[in-house]
């Protein structure tokens, strides 16, 4: 189905990535409403129906799957990856029932213009150049998913996007709501506060013996085995690069690799081009297009083509006329310039290869508009020669060759010290035997550095002769000698961090309660400054600030501070986390801005778009929820419980 202009390409990560993007994009943010109580199904392999839609247990499985090779959920989790696949698709089920019943569709037309200029643009067009139908059907491939599958996303997405837009129309936002919203945003306040520091607190607090043995008795299980296992071991390290010194190429490696490899350095037939694009308008909603449109598009179109044919520089005319974002601005080149049989729709592909070098066409139609096109030069197609080729071969074979030895050099290794012992296998490699201390998981070696994946390697191995790990830069070869398993430390073992845990606990009790009594007393007093004299508090006072300001001591403006914005003058706080210090604030002043300020003209626009987004957010989840609910009343949303508790009940 899918033939192109332009294209782009990068890798079947990213559109299983966004794929899921598009999958999850039909869910709203809340649990379906009476999710358990609809009316139930009971046919083997399907979950849920949604009108005669059926949600089958192989859909939910695809989906869960595919966020598992993206994020590696544990097992433990894939009850609640099925719960939440399964509302996906009932929400996108009950998207498309509405959708069809009030008459939306979406062309084949409009999936071909969100994939050449939507998320996926960069993808299947790099700079504006269509990929080619091979290399398209590959990258799906690697993301597991087929064409037909993959589109069908895109043009749910589309037609849950047409939908959200119908109930997003009646996001209207009055006067009343742009001034509220001004003065909001343009408040000015000024208070006085007193801060109580933690880490003032912190110095007074001197914890006697008693007091930490007490304290670390009824902590024993935040302590329970704080030593971790450490294991001694012995090792020695095999260097990549001194095996990569060794290896030799020869001319016969590099004309053995090309001969064999000959596909990868064919260069297809190619032509380079410039066009220059009018666009036509799009489908509407019902799938006709404006045909006094296609009209205006047509005279535009010959305009420009008068201008080139009388000597203009089509680059330049491009650059002002063309309506390719991915090619004006490169005066009308696609991407590098060179295109290849298949990466454009075929009425451009058949003048751009049929021209001679330097020709330009007369009007080309296709489904984006109206083209010219320069053929500014074309290329045979051939293979590239040895010469030009020979540093990448180079380079493959070296690599081919390295990896063919470090794996067997591994082996050999490994096997020579189990059967001889570390000693003298390091001795016949020439390298040197280090006798590590204990060490945990998280320790680097000396000679290793930090190499987690190692570490990791060396913990779940058994102490029972040498073994071999791989880090980035070349092998180990260790054997472990003592382990030591986790334990409980004694009080003494970690007297400081007790010490430390103690202090951190008893400074946070004193600095809440001795807040909360500032607090008290600053509103029974209705004097801030009188309550942090007794508190030992010293009170500041801010400049004027609005809240995208900062306070020294406090911070954002948009953080806990923000409670001023809602006070009126006069007024005083209750206690305040300033995450290392709490406080209580007092409104000395509040300036409040008038709906004449002439700031008012600049900001509405902007004021009036964030109202809106707000307001179609809660439009959408509100249609959603009722959606969800009508449906199930109706009968339309069926549950098969039995499949359902397979699918999401944990099992032990």
């Amino acid at each position: 189905m899918i033939k192109f202009l332009q294209s782009g390409n990068k890798a079947a990560k990213y559109i299983l990535a966004g794929f899921l993007l598009v999958l999850a994009a039909s869910m709203v943010t809340y649990l379906i409403p009476g999710f358990m109580s609809s009316d139930t199904v009971t046919t083997t392999g399907v979950v849920a129906t949604v009108g005669s839609h059926e949600i089958s247990r192989d859909d939910v499985a695809r989906i869960v799957e595919a966020q598992q090779r993206q994020q590696a959920y544990p097992a433990a989790l894939l009850p609640f990856l099925n719960q939440r696949a399964i509302q996906e698709l009932i929400q996108e089920a009950e998207v498309s029932y509405e959708s069809e019943r009030m008459g939306l569709n979406v062309s084949d037309k409009e999936v071909q213009d969100e994939l050449r200029t939507g998320m996926y643009k960069e993808t299947f067009f790099p700079n504006g150049q269509w990929i080619g139908a091979d290399k398209y059907k590959q990258l799906l491939q690697q993301a597991e998913v087929t064409p037909e599958r993959f589109e069908s996303g895109i043009k749910n997405d589309l037609l849950r996007r047409k939908l959200f837009s119908v109930v997003a129309a009646n996001a209207v936002v009055s006067q009343a709501e742009l001034e509220q919203a001004f003065k909001d945003k343009n408040t000015k306040v000024k208070f006085q506060y007193a801060l109580i520091k933690l880490d003032d607190i912190l110095k007074t607090i001197k914890p006697t013996d008693t007091e930490l043995k007490a304290f670390f008795n009824a902590n024993q299980g935040h302590y329970q085995n704080a030593i971790p296992e450490k294991r001694t071991l012995k090792y020695f390290v095999l260097n990549d690069k001194d095996t990569e010194s060794k290896i030799t190429i020869d001319p016969a490696d590099i004309q053995r690799y090309y001969s064999a490899h000959q596909d990868d350095f064919r260069v297809p037939e190619r032509a380079k081009v410039r066009h220059i694009l009018i666009e036509t308008p799009k489908p509407g909603p019902d799938g006709k297009v404006d045909q006094k449109g296609v009209d205006e598009a047509r005279a535009k179109a010959q305009d420009v083509l008068k201008q080139v044919k009388a000597g203009g520089d089509f680059a330049v005319l491009a650059k002002k006329y063309s309506q390719d974002p991915g090619s004006k601005d490169n005066g009308g080149e696609l991407g590098t310039g060179w295109i290849t049989r298949g990466q454009t729709v075929p009425e451009f592909e058949k003048v751009a290869f049929s021209q001679s070098k330097g020709q330009i066409s007369d009007l080309v139609q296709t489904e984006f508009g109206f083209h010219i096109i320069q053929t500014e030069d074309k290329e045979e197609a051939h293979l590239k020669p040895l010469s030009e080729v020979k540093p990448e071969i180079e380079k493959a074979v070296r690599q081919e060759k390295l990896n063919a030895v470090l794996n067997k050099l591994s082996g050999e290794v490994q096997d020579f010290a189990q059967k001889q012992g570390l000693e003298k296998a390091a001795a016949k490699y020439g390298a040197q035997v280090v006798q590590s201390n204990p060490v945990a998981r998280t320790d680097s070696l000396p000679g290793v550095g930090s190499q987690p994946t190692f570490m990791d390697t060396v913990f779940t191995g058994q102490d029972k002769g040498p073994q071999i790990g791989r880090t980035p830069t070349g092998y180990v070869i260790f054997e472990i000698t003592k382990i030591e398993p986790p334990r409980s430390p004694s009080l003494e073992e970690i007297r400081d961090r007790v010490v430390t845990d103690f202090k951190n606990e008893r400074a946070n009790d004193l600095l809440r309660r001795k807040t909360q009594e500032m607090a008290d007393r600053a509103h029974a007093e209705h004097d801030l400054a009188k309550a942090a004299k007794e508190a030992g508090a010293t009170v500041k006072t801010s400049d004027l600030v609005g809240r995208t300001g900062q306070v020294t001591d406090i911070g954002s403006m948009g953080g806990p501070a923000s409670v001023a914005f809602g006070l009126k003058q006069g007024e005083i706080s209750g206690p305040l986390n300033f995450g290392r210090s709490q406080g209580v604030l007092q409104v000395v002043d509040r300036q409040e801005p008038s709906p004449s300020d002439p700031e008012f003209a600049k900001q509405r626009d902007q004021l009036h778009e964030e109202l809106a987004q707000q307001k179609e957010q809660e439009l959408l989840a509100m249609f959603m929820s009722d959606l969800g609910t009508r449906l199930e009343k109706e009968g339309k949303v069926k549950i098969n419980k039995t499949e359902m508790d397979n699918l999401t009940k944990a099992r032990s």
